[in-house]
């Protein structure tokens, strides 16, 4: 590097993407720097290595420097040449593609995930309802569109609302994917937050990035504040359970998000649910009304033109997109093939006579009030309900029950003590929440009365169920792990279900005994855990080898919030749920976005002869199936799912045969929900084809723009096996995947994976999805990083040896005449030059890698830089002595002062072709502004190669 003579006073500014010197060593002037302040980034290091230089401290200033041509004495190989290419793209993170988010995405996305990223950036400002299907990849693509606003620099802050269980997994989500270093804001983080702050100050003004829980924000108290702090973007997932106002909590969430809608017209907002319809209409035109407050006029708009006008233009507000509308997408983007099965046991001898005992015992509970209070006839019924669910779960759920009493609530009146008894039992027995979430109380509920006097008759029910644990005496435990033998022996790995910890436990237990140790690991996760601990102990499975079958046992805790597919196919409902809802998240745990196997198998148990379990299943477990597979898309049920269930129970309850059989008759409750199911199934196919989706062809010349700039899967793949091979630790191949021997890499590295926990022994894969147990290796994973930052510092400062050198010259059978390739290194700078803002808004950076060959000397022919890069793959045909290199090489850097202006020329049509790129993927209007590009020149000759026909020997 040479710096420009003559020192340069502290009032010099430098413009984003110049190369500057200072502190003896030379930089990259990045986007932040202001009039008195620098931020520079090392030439060959990464932005993680940025730093802040204050002018007027510096004992010597910064001086403008060039950077310095390949040093023609020093030639390399061709495998050099191609690896130093791919390392300068795969460092790049703000590249110069159609999107700027690509290099600061963590992961690989699938092209049908951009498509509401382009749906959004046709917005002026952003509102959408992103509602795809269990699995597709919601989160990625609501995560995708703040990242992208982000690096265009159109926001600088947002906030995620979710319910609180989902705090810590959006906070993972957007540090480990989107590089966003998120603060999550609930009750038990917000006092540690609001330290230091000054008394005006607000945690989401202190903090640009914050996930904030739901129910901590959506008070009266909080949240005008938060109203007037609130960041320019937000994302609001399970939005369906903020537009329910038929109680105070949800009208509350209701209140909150009306007014982030409608106190800032401009602030962007992306809406998440997988069930926008869940067959409340009002709730529905409430969540659209939080897009445009028009929308809601749909609700009373008769069919016609004007209402036709009004839902085109919801479609461009709304995509929501089943599996079957993925498939045609060209994009290798593999879901498996879901196969739904049953498995039924049969209630038979000491088990038989035990359940009719406690259904008539429960009998016994309701009936005994019939003449009592409304709150104690509530009391009798979900105390034999309770009874019910857990005797169908397990003896050791069933012996809990038994032993527990359901105490009375308090309150003010009885109808305060009515509701305050339903909202708890609604989440131990129906599994169901007042807030319509998914996260469950796991306790085993009351089953018995404070006031009744049964001792003897309850002692000697615990006493036989305890008697029944085992599969000697469980049918159903017996029946289990057979199933799941079945399911290893075809090479599934199945995760399975509970509804209780006492009933997981029990499992856990017993499987453990059945299964061989060798060959199986089985463990159990519960909501005793807390969701570090839960995540943890998943990923503990990562370290299983690969003759090891994991087996879990898991209550609802897992059917959200924590993804399984990197290490189960398959999944079992032990107990069924009586929520069709969450029988989809539990299934959609495995059968989602990233599952590398191709199929996944589902499968409920259920007793043959069990009332309870019968009427569930075919009233409406089966149902729901039936339509999902019909429609291809999950229908909610279509009424308070409480109620349902209450009126299926009531049958149960009052059938007077004690037989065990599935032919009760449930007379008006079925036809009832069938009418219901029916108008939701209309709905909600009406809801699903009338969108516009965004089509394929619009999105693949774009997603191929990100690729060839930034570098896609193939070139990963080639990068670490060239880099690996070349310093001495080849990559091993076993079983479809890779192992670095990271102890024969240099110590530097070493030291540094070690800094990131990486182990020599996980298994590595290029593809995604990747096998189970396999760590997916994409281009921003950090095994990359370190290895294109250590090419690039090698190339950048070459050893006698010629490793990794910038320059090299070869005879070669695949050109006819003498062909240069140069890598050249282009940063430009992008501006949003706003009409509010007299200065314009401060400019991003872009930065590119470009292949320019040239044939022939004295009237070159400037090549395609497909073809030109094509030049990296040719074989060299005959040995070339280094002398001839180097003289070779010296006669072309010579010629570069003449090259100058054709480097220019391209540099400034790259820069025309980056401002299209960005006006039509983000056509701005008169209030985003219009962007401007400008190259920093002049662009930095990383490498020159020369290519020489066979046939010639000599060259002028």
């Amino acid at each position: 590097m040479e710096a420009v003579a003559g020192c340069m006073d502290a009032t010099l500014e430098f413009k984003p993407g110049s190369l500057v010197k200072a502190r003896g060593r030379e930089w990259v002037v990045l986007p932040e720097t202001r009039p008195r302040l620098l931020r520079l980034r090392p030439l060959g290091g990464a932005d993680d290595d940025a730093t802040l230089i204050y002018l007027p401290l510096e004992p010597e200033s910064p001086r403008p420097a060039t950077f310095d041509p390949p040093d023609p004495d020093n030639p390399g190989s061709r495998e050099s040449a191609l690896l130093l290419r791919d390392a300068l793209r795969l460092k790049l993170r703000a590249g110069a593609g159609p999107f700027r988010s690509f290099g600061n995405l963590n992961f690989v996305p699938r092209a049908y995930q951009l498509a509401p990223l382009l749906i959004a950036l046709r917005q002026d400002t952003i509102r959408l309802l992103i509602a795809d299907d269990v699995g597709i990849g919601k989160t990625i693509e609501a995560g995708i569109i703040a990242r992208e606003l982000l690096d265009r620099g159109e926001i600088d802050r947002l906030t995620v609302i979710c319910p609180p269980h989902l705090c810590e997994q959006w906070q993972r989500e957007l540090s480990e994917k989107f590089s966003i270093g998120a603060e999550a804001v609930r009750p038990g983080t917000a006092k540690r937050l609001e330290r230091g702050l000054r008394p005006d100050e607000s945690i989401f003004e202190a903090h640009p990035f914050t996930v904030v829980s739901l129910d901590y924000i959506k008070s009266d108290r909080r949240r005008d504040d938060f109203l007037r702090a609130c960041p320019g973007f937000v994302i609001v997932d399970e939005a369906h359970t903020c537009v329910q106002a038929n109680t105070s909590a949800r009208h509350q969430r209701y209140h909150l998000l009306r007014g982030l809608a409608e106190s800032e017209p401009r602030r962007n907002m992306v809406l998440l649910t997988a069930t926008p319809h869940s067959g409340d209409d009002a709730a529905f035109h409430n969540l659209l009304a939080l897009l445009h407050p028009r929308f809601r006029e749909l609700a009373e708009m008769p069919e016609g033109s004007e209402r036709k006008a009004l839902r085109d233009e919801l479609a461009d507000h709304f995509v929501q997109r089943r599996r079957g509308d993925i498939a045609e997408w060209k994009d290798d983007n593999r879901f498996p093939i879901r196969e739904s099965k049953e498995s039924c046991y049969r209630l038979k001898g000491e088990w038989e006579r035990l359940f009719e005992d406690v259904l008539a015992y429960a009998r016994t509970l309701v009936k005994r009030t019939e003449g009592g209070s409304k709150l104690e006839q509530r009391m009798s019924w979900w105390a034999a309900l309770a009874l019910l669910r857990c005797l169908s779960s397990s003896p050791a759920a069933a012996s809990q029950a038994l032993n527990t009493r359901l105490l009375a609530t308090e309150g003010s009146d009885e109808q305060e003590r009515i509701e305050t008894l339903d909202s708890t039992a609604i989440e131990t027995v129906m599994d169901e929440t007042v807030d319509h979430t998914l996260a469950l109380k796991e306790g085993v509920p009351a089953g018995t009365l404070e006031s009744m006097e049964d001792t003897k008759e309850l002692c000697e029910l615990i006493k036989r169920a305890d008697a029944l644990r085992g599969p000697g005496q469980d049918p159903k435990i017996k029946k289990v792990i057979a199933e799941v033998k079945g399911l290893v022996s075809d090479g599934f790995r199945p995760v399975i279900f509970c509804r209780y910890i006492a009933t997981a436990h029990y499992l856990h237990q017993k499987l453990a005994e059945a299964l061989p140790p060798r060959t199986t690991h089985v463990k159990a996760i519960t909501g005793e855990l807390t969701s570090d601990h839960r995540e943890a102990e998943i990923e503990s499975f990562r370290n299983l080898e690969a003759h090891i079958t994991p087996v879990l046992i898991a209550t609802d805790c897992l059917s959200e919030g924590i993804n399984l597919q990197n290490h189960f196919n398959a999944v079992v409902h032990y107990d069924l749920t009586w929520n069709p809802t969450r029988h989809e998240q539990r299934e959609g745990r495995a059968d989602r976005f990233g599952q590398s196997s191709p199929k996944v198998r589902t499968l409920m148990l259920y007793g043959e002869n069990n009332p309870v379990d019968g009427a569930v299943l075919r009233v409406i477990l089966r149902k729901a199936e039936r339509i999902r597979k019909e429609l291809g898309v999950a229908v909610p049920m279509p009424s308070d799912n409480s109620k349902v269930i209450e009126a299926i129970m009531k049958d149960v309850l009052h059938q007077d045969r004690m037989a065990f059989q599935l032919s009760f008759d449930f007379g008006d409750t079925e036809a009832e929900v069938d009418r219901a199911w029916e108008t939701a199934k209309g709905k909600m196919t009406r809801t699903v084809f009338a969108q516009r989706r965004i089509k394929p062809e619009e999105v693949m010349p774009e997603w191929r723009k990100a690729v060839s700039v930034c570098g896609g899967e193939d070139d990963v793949a080639r990068f670490v096996d060239l880099a690996a091979s070349y310093l001495g630790a080849p990559l091993g191949k076993q079983n479809g995947c890779f192992r670095l021997p990271v102890p024969h890499l240099p110590k530097p590295i070493q030291d540094r994976l070690s800094g990131i926990e990486f182990e020599a022994s996980r298994r590595l894969a290029f593809q995604q999805p990747p096998p189970s147990g396999a760590i997916h290796i994409h281009r921003a994973h950090p095994l990359v990083s370190l290895l294109a930052d250590h090419v690039v510092e090698m190339a950048l400062n070459p050893t006698p040896n010629g490793f990794l050198a910038r320059a090299s010259a070869m005879f070669t059978s695949g050109v006819t005449i003498r062909t240069a390739l140069y890598l050249l290194r282009l940063r430009s700078q992008i501006r949003i030059a706003r009409q509010a803002e007299r200065n314009g808004s401060p400019p991003i950076l872009a930065e590119e890698c470009l292949g320019v060959a040239l044939r022939g000397v004295a009237t070159p022919e400037l090549l395609p830089e497909a073809e030109a890069l094509a030049l990296l793959s040719l074989e060299p045909g005959r040995n070339m002595e280094k002398a001839h290199q180097s003289h070779l090489l010296h006669k072309e850097l010579e010629r570069l002062p003449t090259l100058r202006r054709t480097f220019e020329s391209i540099a400034n049509q790259r820069a025309e072709q980056l401002l299209a790129d960005h006006r039509r993927i983000r056509d701005a209007s008169g209030t985003q502004g219009r962007y401007e590009v400008t190259p920093s020149l002049p662009l930095d000759v990383m490498g020159v190669y020369l290519f020489l026909p066979m046939a010639r020997t000599t060259t002028s």
